[in-house]
């Protein structure tokens, strides 16, 4: 069977592959460019609700319009503890210039990090905690809905620290591992991340998902 990741960051794409291909699922998971999915217009409009599971669920929904394939999608964040949340659904366009569309990519992650550091400057490590969340939405076959999420705790650092992972993964330091998803390898980062203990729970799902048709 044929599942829709229904995301068009190349990241997400392989991070997502290498969760899920670790559990030996029965299924090929293929992605919007495989499938010959141009992009739209509209698309820059599914994300408007103020949760992670509704985002969700609202791409998902529209790429199992336009696939006609059971769809998986993904909404995903950093909650700040001392901004009251944020940047929360909008992490991805934080910062002006990506609020802007003027960067994309690396450079939309560096201006967001740079932005995040200005808004903590001045609070106190204690009080910089912080969690990634995560929501997965599944559309099965039948149109049956599924909403699973994730969550990793953790603390903003005062400077970036490593290469690996993308996003704010620099600045995220979990204790756990006792340094940053930016310094951590890509299996241990899987195992304690909130994407992949969000797709890890949706597994069971998809398992009887397939087995059933």
């Amino acid at each position: 069977m044929r599942v829709l990741l229904a995301t068009r960051s190349p990241h997400k794409v392989e991070e997502i592959r290498e969760i899920l291909d670790a559990e030996d699922l029965p299924s090929d998971l293929v992605g919007l460019t495989r499938l010959g999915i141009e992009p739209s217009p509209e698309e820059d409009d599914l994300e408007p609700y103020d949760t992670f599971e509704e985002n969700a669920l609202s791409k998902a929904r529209y790429f199992r319009r336009r696939s006609g394939l059971p769809t998986l999608s993904d909404d995903s964040g950093l909650v700040v503890d001392a901004l009251d949340g944020e940047p929360g659904v909008r992490s991805k366009r934080y910062s002006p210039a990506a609020i802007s569309g003027e960067v994309t990519g690396q450079a939309r992650d560096d201006a967001n990090n740079a932005h995040l550091l200005r808004r903590l400057e001045g609070v106190v490590d204690d009080d910089r905690t912080a969690r990634y969340v995560c929501a997965v939405a599944l559309i099965e076959p039948d149109g049956t809905e599924r909403i699973v999420r994730g969550e990793v705790e953790g603390r903003i650092t005062t400077e970036p620290s490593g290469q690996g992972g993308f996003g704010y993964d620099p600045l995220f330091f979990v204790p756990e591992l006792g340094r940053t998803f930016g310094d951590a390898s890509a299996d241990e980062k899987h195992r304690l991340s909130h994407r992949g203990r969000a797709f890890r729970r949706v597994v069971s799902h998809l398992r009887t998902m397939v087995e059933e048709t």
